[in-house]
């Protein structure tokens, strides 16, 4: 089942003790026998993430995030199962021996790596080369103004417009056309299956990781062809969705503050003016994996974007997704300039780091906006302006916060705070009933299993879906039941169940023939989803009295005679039709 013995599994959780681990990325304090702190995977102001030291395990009240050590790192860190054991086993000094589907995916990853440096090195030497460069050359030193010593420091390369010229010197290095294909370095030709060089006439930014391997690459066209940029996009070394460029460097220089930016080019310029704690997301908008790796490293982000409309929109929802992890956010208002490149250029770094120093929250970001699309001379657009403005106050969950930002407005637009007091009061409790209902709405839908994206099946038969958890949350509970069952032959057969996930988390449970285990041992198996979801059923189960076997064997009657009442409801549908079909 797993790649890994079960032995050295527990020997990793073992010297990987899960309030070390944890605490190490939150601040935890003692609540009687756990643990308790803020959710590092979604924001809230009251502590709901609690740590269980007794049994190795998290649970957030809030989200649901749930799990043992190696769940808590594949979140944290975004990894896979076999990642997260890897990064646990060398935080403890224990050597892996890998089997060989591991050694073949480990061997795919690091050949990626080894051609992207070798890739990295011949757009290098294409850049410095008179003949080969002279273009991006020319791009990078004349028209971007870039200092030779920074070109060197990001290891910026040039790949010229050439079809072939990469992939024969990967090819004479030993590399095959479907790794270079896997690397995103070439293309497969449909017409005659050759490979081609997917970098052609494009100046180049090699992109590292936090260790600083080189997993991928940007490219840049040097006038206004486009696509303007092209992106390395996954491979088996790397997810654009959990990078970002030169957090490598940044991450050294970041700690009470970052800098987000749109492009490579705003980043390299703020880098080489001194504020080397800026970063960029890699051809893609920012993402909640990319939140949550910048709360790793810092406290709070300014966020850099270019001051044209996509860049405000693209702003908007950075807002949100930063705050969400609960990082403090402003953003940079740039006058006289698109983005931050163009304004260093123009201005000088001092007039940058005086920006800096004059950020925006995200109301005033709101305000401005909002004010940028009405002419409030005119009685109707300053009546439509007030309206939204209400809206975003209406939204700030701080009842101070509120009327402060009453007080702003109302001067600022010359009505009575009074009024606008009495409409965002109005719109607060109307707010406040929405949510009661939608969360209502929520839960009578849980109950029936609508939206679930773990069980699926669970909205079939919700009779017997519900069964089968509070099964699994017994077995989960007291593993032993199973193993007696099975040495009485009374254990019931993995098709005894409904739905495909209770399928699935009985088999696995299952194959585990042994009289004690725990949710790790089929976490090889789990999404970190499914992982969440067994450990609020083991959870639930805990809180009740009643978790005795006997009641574990009615269950399991209440199950059968569930399912074969919707499999007789299936049938009778079916006779109905065709029933139907005689009919004259």
């Amino acid at each position: 089942m797993a790649w890994i013995s079960e032995d050295v599994i527990r020997e990793i959780r073992y010297r990987n003790s899960i309030e070390d681990v944890v605490s190490s990325y939150v601040t935890l304090k003692r609540a009687g026998s756990n643990l308790l702190g803020l959710c590092p995977f979604h924001s809230e102001k009251t502590a709901s993430f609690t740590v269980f030291p007794n049994t190795e395990s998290f649970h957030c009240f809030g989200c649901g995030a749930g799990g043992d050590v190696i769940s808590f790192v594949r979140r944290i860190e975004n990894l896979d199962y076999p990642s997260a054991v890897e990064f646990l086993a060398k935080r403890a000094g224990i050597t892996i021996v890998q089997d060989d589907r591991d050694k073949e995916r480990m061997q795919r990853r690091k050949r990626v790596l080894d051609m992207n440096v070798e890739a990295a090195r011949f757009f290098r030497s294409c850049l410095y080369d008179p003949k080969l460069g002279a273009a991006g050359m020319r791009y990078l030193s004349e028209k971007r103004k870039l200092d030779p010593a920074l070109i060197r420091h990001f290891g910026l390369g040039f790949a010229p417009n050439d079809f072939g010229l990469l992939t024969r010197h990967l090819s004479k290095l030993g590399y095959k056309d479907y790794e270079m294909s896997d690397a995103f370095l070439a293309g497969i030709s449909k017409k005659n299956g050759k490979s081609y060089d997917y970098f052609r006439n494009r100046v180049i930014f090699p992109i590292l990781d936090i260790s600083g391997d080189v997993v991928a690459f940007g490219g840049r066209v040097m006038d206004d062809s486009l696509p303007k940029y092209l992106n390395t996009s996954d491979t088996p070394a790397f997810k654009k969705s959990r990078n970002l460029f030169a957090m490598n460097f940044a991450r050294k220089h970041c700690e009470e503050q970052l800098i987000l930016c749109e492009g490579y080019m705003d980043v390299i310029a703020l880098h080489g003016a001194g504020f080397q704690n800026a970063v960029a997301t890699l051809g893609t908008a920012i993402t909640p994996e990319h939140a949550r790796l910048m709360k790793r490293y810092t406290k709070s982000v300014i966020i850099s974007y270019d001051s044209d409309e996509a860049g405000q929109r693209a702003a908007d929802k950075a807002f949100k997704l930063l705050s969400e992890v609960g990082l403090e956010t402003r953003v940079l208002k740039l006058d006289g300039a698109k983005d931050p490149d163009e304004y260093i250029k123009s201005f000088g770094k001092d007039r940058f780091a005086l920006l800096l120093k004059d950020t925006k929250s995200e109301f005033d970001f709101r305000f401005d906006n909002i004010l940028k699309k009405y002419d409030t001379r005119l009685v109707d657009e300053k009546l439509k302006a007030i309206e939204e403005i209400e809206g975003v106050i209406a939204q700030v969950p701080s009842a101070a916060g509120r009327e402060v930002y009453i007080g702003v407005v109302a001067e600022k637009m010359g009505i009575s705070a009074e009024m606008i007091r009495r409409d965002v009061d109005k719109r607060t409790r109307r707010a406040q009933k929405a949510t009661e209902r939608r969360e209502t709405e929520r839960l009578i839908a849980a109950s029936q299993g609508i939206g679930d994206r773990v069980n699926t099946d669970f909205v079939k038969n919700p009779q017997a879906a519900s069964c089968e958890e509070k099964i699994l949350g017994i077995l989960l509970l007291h593993p032993e039941y199973l193993y007696e069952m099975k040495k009485k032959d009374k254990a019931p057969s993995a098709e005894d169940f409904f739905t495909e996930f209770g399928k699935k988390i009985y088999t696995l449970m299952f194959e585990i023939d042994r009289e004690y285990f725990d949710i790790s041992a089929l976490g090889s198996a789990l999404s970190v989803e499914e992982i969440d979801r067994l450990q609020k059923l083991q959870m639930s189960r805990t809180k009740l009295a009643n978790n005795k076997i006997e009641l574990l064997y009615e269950l399991l009657e209440t199950l059968k005679h569930a399912k074969e009442k919707s499999e007789l409801s299936l049938e009778e549908i079916i006779r109905r039709k065709r029933d139907q079909k005689k009919m004259p």
